[in-house]
């Protein structure tokens, strides 16, 4: 069958109704889909996204149902949030509970759920203190300043710098977008934040080389922020004897490690925080996507040495409200009573499994496998077929997929996700790869 970009478009108009073309502009995340373009039906809105010219009226567990009635098995789960999958029963329960009592006041007050919550998260992790807010960005923004003063504290004479990864993703405020090795995201908006260099991912002789041409000049290197898995990067997982490495050096350069576990934390890889498989503790790590459980908060959680900031330093009207609060906590209790680890283990092995077989099928489509848990990859061969066009007839066979760098198409299902539904997935894209 030919699945050229218009057959697709094609295809879609048939299936949606009004679709205009096929275009290449980034949304929120992941700037490597050509999504189809923005919904006509939405004129007040800012021209910063290329949607689906869908919406929603539903979902449940791991499905959704758009407003015609077709299904969708939703393997995107609000790009790797959504942790107990949609309209979760006890999830409802709890936030209802909670609206009847406070939903918002400040942090000019102590706020019961906020320190339950900080509690919970410092109890499970290494981490001995908790900043909260409202979204990834936001944590690693707020990592971004503690690394700062740590570096002016701790090096009060030397010109300081943050180091991060080529191929990066770490969000879209300027600091953020600044600390991102990916230069087509910061087009248009330069100059960034200075104080930034990069290296390569899972090299440490880049990293070395960072660290003797600063040497040279007589500079410091305050801290390390780093994914110890990229998704937006390709799904590329981090290396243990590298992360190790990188443990060492800062340790001997006094230097700050903090990882962005905005999208490996809370359960994804099958640990509950990404660092885990990667045997080392950072100084501190940054959460945000499944906290919440598709419930707007993020949180910056670090051990003593990275414990610096003061009244006055830092601050989030939102962060950390009871509402927000209360999904986190439920979230976490969830993961626990239910033993969804596990689940995202056996999944995760049962993911990779099919992987391989439908890999041996289509050899001269996929190139490899990659990924931990629920968060996969399957990478394309870009001279037979694009992830642009895999996770478009996906779409049109009710399965959401969302693709990332390096023509790799991902899947960030539900934690929740079952045997069955593995299954169906597996189904539906041996379909697809029959059909290209």
């Amino acid at each position: 069958m030919d699945f050229s970009y218009n057959n697709v478009s094609s295809l879609l108009v048939e299936n949606l109704g009004s679709v205009v073309e096929l275009v290449d502009a980034p949304h929120s995340k992941c700037g490597t889909f050509g999504y189809v373009g923005s919904s006509p039906t939405a004129p007040t809105l800012m021209n910063t996204y290329s949607r689906f010219n869908i919406s929603f009226k539903k979902g449940k567990g791991c499905w959704l149902w758009d407003q015609k009635g077709k299904k969708y098995l939703d393997s995107v789960a609000g790009i790797a949030t959504c942790t107990l999958g949609h309209s979760d029963r006890v999830l409802r329960k709890k936030l209802s509970d909670q609206l009847k009592k406070i939903q918002h006041i400040s942090n000019l007050y102590r706020i019961e759920e906020q320190e339950k919550l900080s509690k919970s998260l410092t109890k499970q992790s290494c981490a001995e203190s908790v900043f909260f807010c409202n979204s990834g960005a936001e944590a690693n923004e707020s990592a971004i300043k503690l690394i700062k003063k740590y570096g002016n504290k701790t090096f009060p004479d030397k010109e300081c710098f943050i180091l991060a990864a080529e191929s990066s993703f770490h969000g879209r405020t300027l600091a953020t977008l600044s600390a991102t090795g990916q230069p087509k995201y910061q087009e248009g908006f330069e100059p960034m934040v200075k104080g930034f260099k990069f290296f390569k991912y899972n090299d440490i002789s880049s990293v070395k080389k960072l660290f003797k041409e600063l040497k040279e000049n007589q500079q410091k290197v305050s801290g390390i922020l780093i994914e110890p898995i990229q998704g937006e990067g390709g799904v590329i997982p981090g290396d243990k004897v590298f992360f190790k490495e990188l443990r060492e050096i800062c340790n001997q350069s006094n230097s700050l490690l903090i990882l962005d576990e905005v999208q490996s934390g809370v359960g994804r890889t099958g640990k509950m925080w990404g660092y885990e498989n990667l045997e080392i503790e950072p100084d501190g790590f940054t959460l945000a996507k499944g906290l919440g459980g598709g419930h707007p908060i993020g949180a910056l959680l670090v051990q003593k040495k990275a414990n610096i900031f003061s009244p006055g330093d830092h601050a989030s009207t939102f962060g950390g409200n009871p509402f927000a609060c209360s999904a986190a906590l439920t979230v976490l209790e969830e993961i626990s009573r239910r033993k969804i680890l596990n689940n995202v283990y056996q999944r995760g092995n049962q993911l990779k499994e099919g992987f391989i077989k439908i890999s041996a099928k289509f050899p001269n489509i996929i190139n490899g496998i990659r990924g931990l848990g629920l968060i996969q990859g399957l990478v394309i061969n870009d001279s037979y077929t694009d992830a642009k066009t895999i996770t478009l007839k996906a779409f049109e066979k009710g399965l959401l997929l969302v693709p990332a760098r390096g023509n790799v198409v991902r899947f960030v299902p539900p934690l929740i996700i079952s045997r069955n539904e593995i299954n169906i997935l597996l189904k539906k894209l041996d379909l697809i790869f029959k059909e290209l």
